[in-house]
């Protein structure tokens, strides 16, 4: 039996090096770098580095080696092959200007085709589902890039059309759930075959190109190249799962890419907004499909009652109101608030949205209509205002959607200061820190609290002023009790008698109380013991040496690292590390809100004297003229 060889077994044979995978596949780096994101193939971390490199200390990008040979039967690498030679014989054609050979060849161009890559990835189209979270933020952030170097045209469009008739699907399947305004831009959740789907619309701002390479856009545009098939099918599934018409026919005058619109960005994103506010074509004459939640309760109410049955029941309730939540609204937006995420929203949940119809195209009606419900304005003031309609920030539309009801407009209107806006991606019951109205809202009774803080303040104001009333009250009543009793011992009492005669008189009596007193018997005085012991006595406060807690906290946290095995102490420090982390995030935002909720106290304070001195010298105006 032969010896077997050092790194011949073992972790040196399950791993590869990308120069070693490179020579097995005969690719250059950029189209081995384009095969691995197509195929989902990615580098791996192997967990002892100097075995897996075959004793080198270096740092090499390693892939394991079932991978690589996995690689070796996909038919895309006979089409990159055929590349290189496509681009040598044109280069070949060029220099001795064939040009009739070159356009022969530039016609039988070499086509990847991703569509057996699609259906090897995602086998069935739930898998496909799990995986739509980066597709759609990557193509939603493509739709909004102009003509680049490395981003031809064709992509971004192909993009802005997918990524509308997937928005289309959720406005129509009414299966939008969550939404969030954020730094990055606009969260949206929705349910889709019982997966939850989220993605992130970016804000609109003009491109600016990048000075340097910071983005690696030919990295991004393989992706893409890759979703985009993706989504292309998923959407087709999801269509002809609700009977639209697929591709979805919108009306001429939008999504028509000509020179014009490509020129203008406003009128490309106009475009892209107004393609929004339009019904699809079905293929069967049925406009909603609400039978199948209604049979999904009838099959809930025939299991029984447990917790879990009836955790589902209000779960299943909720849905069903929130899918209607707008439905019988009119809404108006006005120029200066951002359409596109007001648009989705609105008409998501059964609502009716329309604009400026003399700056963007695509409007339903104006804003002159005496029937719509509600206005969106994002300035302070307004100058035409119609009594028939509320006049709401668009914050109102995000929070009604997160609390799943329709929230009082009196903390939204113009000009006024807007409430939190709270996540609803993050854990309720989480152990970290809760804002105090997040608490409110998982616990009604605080917010009642919460909304009397002010007036909780006024009145430790007045308690405060009347307890240095009281004070002064108790002093002169103080004082004027020492001379009555002044008084009253020097002159004697109302009968003229002197108080030293009284008190000879009470001395005797008292005499004759402790001979009684002494009379009585043992067992009287045993059971007067035993009932001393039995009454219950006021407890005394014991005082908590925080020294002596934090030496007992580190001492068994001391106990705790010893007790760990040696194998196990690099995840134990990790596991503390992180804890430690959490203390210390929950810390400084504690006390970030405690700064925030001092400077608003002392804010109040100040213009509330301000207010105070204003009236004063309003007063002290009005008593000179009335002389």
């Amino acid at each position: 039996m032969r010896r077997p060889k050092k790194y011949e077994s073992g972790e040196a044979t399950q791993y590869i090096s990308r120069r070693a995978a490179l020579r097995k596949l005969q690719l250059s780096l950029n189209d081995f770098r384009r095969l691995c994101i197509l195929k989902g193939v990615y580098p791996r971390e192997p967990k002892h580095r100097r075995r897996a490199q075959k004793g080198s200390t270096e740092i090499k990008v390693l892939y394991h080696t079932k991978d690589i040979r996995f690689l070796l039967h996909e038919s895309i690498v006979w089409t990159l092959r055929d590349y290189k030679i496509f681009a040598k014989k044109s280069s070949r054609d060029r220099a001795i200007k064939d040009f009739r050979n070159l356009k022969r060849r530039l016609a039988l161009f070499p086509e990847i085709k991703l569509d057996h890559i699609v259906k090897e990835r995602y086998p069935t189209f739930i898998d496909a589902l799990k995986d739509l979270d980066d597709c759609l933020t990557l193509l939603f952030l493509f739709s909004t890039f102009p003509s680049l170097q490395l981003i031809p045209r064709e992509q971004s469009n192909l993009c802005r059309r997918l990524t509308i008739e997937f928005l289309h699907y959720v406005i129509a399947s009414k299966s939008l759930r969550k939404v969030f305004i954020s730094i990055k831009g606009y969260y949206f959740q929705a349910e889709i075959k019982g997966q939850k789907v989220t993605w992130i619309v970016p804000h609109y701002y003009p491109f600016k190109p990048q000075s340097r390479q910071e983005v690696d856009f030919k990295v991004m545009s393989i992706f893409v190249e890759f979703y985009t098939i993706m989504l292309g099918f998923t959407n087709f599934r999801l269509f002809h799962g609700l009977n639209l018409a697929y591709p979805p026919q919108f009306p001429s005058s939008v999504l028509q890419d000509n020179e014009d619109t490509l020129k203008d960005e406003a009128s490309f994103v106009s475009d892209r907004i107004a393609a929004l506010n339009f019904e699809l074509l079905r293929t069967d004459k049925v406009q909603e499909d609400e039978e199948e939640l209604d049979i999904d309760m009838e099959l809930l109410e025939q299991d029984g009652d447990s917790k879990r049955i009836i955790k589902m029941k209000q779960e299943a309730q909720e849905v069903a109101r929130l899918r209607t939540l707008f439905k019988g609204l009119k809404f108006f937006i006005n120029r200066e608030v951002p359409r596109e995420p007001l648009v989705i929203i609105i008409r998501s949940f059964g609502g009716k949205v329309s604009w400026d119809s003399s700056i963007y195209p695509g409007s339903a009606y104006d804003e002159s209509d005496e029937t719509i419900t509600h206005q969106i304005v994002d300035r302070p003031s307004l100058g035409t205002q119609y009594i028939s309609r509320d006049y709401i920030q668009p914050q109102w539309l995000f929070d009604c959607v997160n609390q799943r009801q329709l929230l009082p407009t009196n903390k939204y209107f113009l000009g006024e200061k807007l409430p939190p806006h709270l996540s609803p991606f993050v854990d309720s019951k989480r152990d970290t820190y809760i804002p105090p109205e997040e608490k409110a809202l998982l616990d009604p009774s605080l917010i009642e609290t919460h909304e009397q803080s002010d007036e909780s303040e006024d009145e430790a104001e007045k308690e405060e002023e009347e307890t240095v009333d009281q004070e002064l009250l108790d002093a002169q009543l103080q004082l004027a009790y020492q001379e009555e009793t002044a008084e009253y011992k020097k002159y004697g009492g109302v009968d003229g008698v002197n108080e030293d005669e009284e008190d000879l008189e009470d001395d005797d009596a008292s005499d004759d109380d402790d001979d009684e007193e002494e009379e009585l018997d043992e067992k009287a005085k045993r059971l007067k013991q035993e009932k001393q012991k039995m009454s219950v006595q006021s407890g005394k406060v014991h005082k908590v040496n925080k020294r002596q807690v934090h030496k007992a906290e580190v001492d068994e946290h001391r106990l705790q690292a010893r007790m760990v095995k040696p194998r196990h102490r690099n995840l134990f420090r990790k596991l503390i590390r992180e804890k430690q982390t959490k203390e210390k995030e929950e810390w400084l935002l504690r006390k970030k809100r405690r700064t925030i909720e001092a400077d608003e106290k002392e804010a109040r304070k100040t213009a509330k004297r301000e207010a105070r001195k204003e009236a004063a010298v309003a007063a002290a105006k009005a008593a000179k003229l009335g002389k």
